[in-house]
């Protein structure tokens, strides 16, 4: 588990991109490439190495206020960890 005061970044394999064709983002990684929803989108884009998971959760939960706090940790951190699971993220601290 990643914890809250964790701060996740891309791993240097990985990329995200915007792609004109489909008008959405993705993530890439050597020979393949992963479509992004908006909310997957915007958790990666938080991902930079100095925000911690908890203000990366305080952040998305600011831009959807109809979800619950709690709601979006746990759509955070399960997002999280099966990108540190593909290593497609590090995390520092």
């Amino acid at each position: 588990m990643i914890p809250a005061t964790g701060k996740p970044s891309l791993a240097p394999k990985a990329r995200l991109r915007f792609d004109r064709i489909s008008g959405g983002d993705m993530l890439l990684y050597p020979e393949r490439g992963l479509a992004l929803n908006g909310t997957a989108a915007s958790i990666l884009k938080l991902c930079d190495g100095d925000r911690t998971v908890e203000g990366i959760v305080g952040e998305l939960h600011r831009e959807y206020l109809d979800r619950t706090d709690d709601d979006v940790r746990h759509e955070v951190s399960e997002f999280l960890e099966d990108l540190l699971k593909r290593g497609l993220l590090r995390v520092l601290g």
